[in-house]
């Protein structure tokens, strides 16, 4: 019999009703005996030694691992079934083919080496049916969540993996792909996975206030979130003018160098940005801000000019749209408030006569829409405000998702937050997350752990955690940095977070994020670095250089601790610096959003380091040195302004020391 090994630091409490329900029915047992069998099953949880398991991320809902070894045998035989699309059967290719592993697709299995069989539950296919001839449970498919799937790897007679993924749509099974190929990248081994996410919608909402991203670097957040289960960006960059301030006139064909540094996008990137978006199973919401023209009496033509713009959009591949209203004063009088939801429900009815008939193609249709209310942070008005507010938006159709932020802007998601304004709105809200948004820090970089980035944001409350089993919402979005590479930490944690709420792990998944954006040789590196990247550069350098302060007081300096420490940073940073030659743009990327941060950290740890064994050494220019600045976009509609800024790494500790030597010395 092969031993199974059920992975506790995977399982999480709240499915043990669901396997033990499983279990019995294999078992035929009687409803009596579940009890014992629920506390047998904590039992072996408690006791088993999981050496044979995968490291996945999300953390899978219910993940089973047995003792037996298989091997993947080139060329691997994809066989998938009608109901899943081309872009999932892409998908299969690609994570085969990135690991060297050479494909090809037929209508049936071969009878030896290794099979990948898609399907979705219940089409009676090919998959489907090998789902049922090996037993497996259906019951994930019966339960409550989004995007359910299963995984079975197996092996036949002569070692040869078997695989096979079945969705409850292809979507899902797309998802469960995400998980196969971070078991490719480990020893092989047979398992069952049932899978799932807690919430519908998790992804990155682009609406903070600064240089929009690039396409390449918008392009590359799509396959990072396709690889961590991430489905949904929304992109309403406020500095973005046509957003904005050209809300109505269509992106422009060609734009100049300077443009582009500073995030204007062409039609052409756009229509690139969505095909990759289709492609990795992101959903791409083009969002517009008429500003207060959408509630503006004397506009009538308003309407017919964001259809006019939805449709430019629609050419370029966008199918689903927002609407924002953010920032632009939060109207009271019941006839803005009526206007405003008419208006919306208006917007939804012509959306779903132009792209949502019987005659369109299904490639075509799009998606509600999204809305921001001018009223997203409760706590800015009285209680019966608020319930005005969001009652005159009940009358909007349900499928229009409405966002908030909680009860103020920087909120982290809470079930309480979410039923306050359920109860005002009459069904579930949307939740725009702003995390780990800099926008109002845009000097400071937060590359620390989620709850080690609460601390140090500064509108966030420090003691705040993530809440196991949130409630209220199908979406939870998140608004990051201007830096969109080095956002890749938070967003892993996130993404872990919105697929399995009750598994988050607020070390290990910020420990799993910095290996997944740089690899395994470089991440000790990051994870060194990461304290001094970031404004407060802690408790561990104010130790040592405390300690090297009062040696100084006493008459008998003694640095060489303090020396080694930032020798240590040095090589860090030049091992980071590696980033920007490397063949993978997403290095590169990545280096590109580090760079200022990166190189001012290694010039003071590099002066500080001479002057304090006496060496003669230029003072660096720590306020304006080009290299250690950066460009931000200020501003909304009419009001955008460009500046620079200079980056602050290591501004709580290092930099005043390395001021307090330059004035010893003087």
């Amino acid at each position: 019999m092969k031993s199974e090994i059920f992975l506790p630091g995977t399982l999480n409490f709240k499915l043990f009703p669901y396997l033990c329900a499983i279990e019995s029915t294999k078992l035929n047992q009687h409803p009596m005996q579940k009890p014992f069998l629920f506390s047998l099953f904590l039992l072996c949880c408690s006791l088993c030694i999981a050496q044979n398991s995968y490291t996945i991320y999300p953390r899978p809902q219910q993940m089973m691992v047995n003792s037996t070894t298989v091997q993947l045998k080139a060329p691997v035989c994809i066989v998938a079934e009608s109901s899943i699309d081309a872009a999932t059967l892409a998908r299969a290719e690609q994570v085969l083919h990135d690991r060297g592993i050479a494909t090809f697709r037929a209508s049936k299995p071969q009878r030896q080496g290794t099979n990948l069989l898609l399907g979705t539950n219940g089409s009676r296919g090919i998959a489907d049916k090998e789902a049922t001839r090996q037993g497996l449970s259906r019951e994930v498919f019966t339960l409550p969540k989004y995007d359910r799937h299963l995984l079975s790897l197996t092996a036949d007679k002569q070692g040869a993996a078997q695989i096979l993924i079945v969705g409850e749509h292809t979507d899902a099974t797309f998802y469960g792909l995400a998980s196969l190929e971070q078991m490719l990248e480990q020893d092989l081994h047979c398992a069952t996975i049932y899978d799932w996410a807690d919430i519908r919608d998790r992804g990155v909402i682009e609406g903070y206030y600064g240089v929009p991203y690039s396409a390449d670097v918008t392009k590359d957040l799509f396959r990072f979130m396709a690889r961590y289960k991430m489905n949904t960006y929304m992109y309403g960059a406020k500095s973005d003018p046509y957003h904005s301030q050209y809300w109505s006139e269509p992106y422009p064909t060609t734009i100049t160098p300077e443009q582009q540094r500073i995030g204007y996008l062409t039609q052409a990137m756009l229509a690139d940005i969505t095909a990759v978006s289709h492609a990795t199973k992101v959903n791409f919401i083009w969002a517009i801000h008429p500003g207060t023209a959408f509630t503006d009496v004397n506009n009538t033509e308003v309407l017919s000019q964001i259809m006019q713009k939805f449709a430019a959009m629609h050419a370029l591949g966008v199918r689903q749209f927002g609407v924002f209203v953010d920032d632009v004063g939060v109207p009271s009088d019941e006839a803005t408030l009526r206007l405003g939801a008419d208006r919306l429900t208006e917007l939804q009815r012509l959306i779903d006569t132009r792209w949502n008939t019987t005659e369109t193609e299904p490639k075509d249709t799009v998606k509600p829409l999204h809305f921001v209310p001018q009223l997203y942070a409760f706590s800015w008005v009285s209680a019966e405000q608020g319930e005005r507010f969001f009652k005159s938006l009940s009358s909007v159709p349900e499928k229009v998702r409405i966002y908030i932020t909680g009860r103020a802007v920087w909120t982290v998601p809470n079930s309480a937050d979410l039923a306050v304004v359920q109860k005002w709105l009459g069904h579930d809200t949307s939740w725009w997350w702003n995390y780990p948004c800099n926008d109002n820090d845009v000097t400071k970089l937060f590359t620390m752990d989620t709850y080690g980035n609460f601390h140090d944001e500064k509108h966030i409350a420090t003691l705040d955690r993530l809440e196991p089993g949130l409630t209220g919402t199908p979406t939870l979005i998140s608004n990051p940095m201007q830096q969109g590479e080095a956002s890749k930490i938070a967003l892993f944690s996130i993404a872990d977070y919105a697929w399995n709420t009750d598994a988050f792990d607020n070390n290990q998944s910020w420990d799993a994020a910095l290996t997944a954006i740089v690899g395994k040789e470089k991440a000790p590196a990051l994870r060194r670095l990461a304290p001094y990247l970031r404004y407060f550069d802690g408790d561990a350098l104010d130790y040592l250089v405390g300690n090297y302060r009062r040696s100084v007081a006493n008459g008998k300096p003694q640095p060489w601790a303090l020396i080694g420490e930032l020798r240590r940073v040095v090589r860090d940073c030049e091992t980071l610096a590696a980033l920007e030659s490397s063949p993978r743009l997403s290095d590169r990327l990545f280096y590109d959003d580090l760079r200022p941060w990166l190189l001012k950290l290694q010039a003071m740890a590099t002066e500080t380091i001479a002057r304090l064994e006496g060496k003669p050494v230029e003072a660096v220019d720590l306020d304006a040195n080009p290299d250690f600045q950066f460009p931000i976009l200020t501003g909304l509609g009419q009001e955008i302004d460009l500046s620079v800024k200079t980056a602050e790494p290591a501004a709580e500790v290092l930099e005043p020391l390395l001021r307090w030597l330059r004035e010893a010395k003087e």
